[in-house]
């Protein structure tokens, strides 16, 4: 199989190490990668806080550079609801009916990491190594939007080393939202604050998720509070060995 990667603005100029990792894990699986350079943003900040006609220009950029693709995948469960939930009102209001059809043909062929490794590869050993103790917080879009729901788990529990600590309150959210922790700042960290306690009380030394918006969002209040836990995306444990260990580590 061959896949093609989208690696989001966000992990590209911050996070560069997710993008890595995913090259990492899914060379060693057997996937055939390519990369295309033109790639941009998945338009989801724009649509979110109403430049609708940028977020047209990306979705439209988005759908005709990947409708040959045999699959694409995202480590970013933000931006595959995106594409998912936001591309085809965004073609009606378009008025454009070529698109709208390309789409339909291409979103079943776009995929978030955990997907693609359980539904399209088939697999939940994905032979990483990685003795820490963490624990998972499920991002909003991944649970409410692509629901995906045990399959981070299933993905980590196969993990050799790793002491998996299961987060109370799984459903609630981290506060950060995109724009929303912007123009909705003090309720932003009041729902932080929240989530950092149960964090905390699962004593773990990483906490990890799909997004690295959250992970940013809950890495610098752990930072601020020199809490002594670290964020790391999913994609750099489910990439570590014990002969490469996740940048993370190094």
């Amino acid at each position: 199989m061959r896949a093609s990667l989208f690696i989001t603005c966000y992990n590209d100029t911050l996070f560069p190490e997710t993008g890595r990792a995913v090259v990492t894990l899914l060379e060693r699986l057997g996937v055939g990668l390519e990369f295309r350079p033109q790639q941009t943003c998945c338009g989801q900040m724009h649509a979110n806080t109403g430049f609708r006609t940028e977020a047209f220009s990306q979705a439209r950029r988005f759908v005709r550079m990947y409708q040959d693709a045999e699959t694409v995948v995202i480590p970013s469960s933000s931006c595959v609801a995106m594409i998912r939930d936001q591309y085809p009102g965004l073609f009606e209001e378009l008025g454009d009916e070529t698109l709208r059809r390309q789409l339909a043909a291409l979103v079943l062929r776009v995929h978030e990491l955990s997907e693609f490794l359980i539904d399209v590869l088939g697999v939940e050993d994905v032979g990483a190594y990685f003795p820490h103790r963490v624990t998972y917080h499920a991002s909003c879009h991944g649970l409410r939007s692509l629901h995906l729901a045990d399959r981070p788990a299933r993905l980590l529990a196969k993990v050799r080393g790793i002491d998996l600590v299961p987060l109370p309150n799984l459903d609630r959210c981290c506060g950060f939202g995109g724009t929303f922790s912007v123009k909705n700042g003090e309720v932003s960290s009041a729902m932080l604050a929240v989530k950092l306690q149960d964090v905390a009380s699962t004593c773990a030394e990483f906490c990890t998720a799909l997004d690295n918006s959250c992970l940013m969002h809950l890495g610098g209040a752990m930072h601020r509070q020199y809490a002594g836990m670290r964020t790391i995306h999913m994609a750099e444990i489910l990439a570590s060995t014990e002969s490469a260990p996740a940048e993370a580590l190094k």
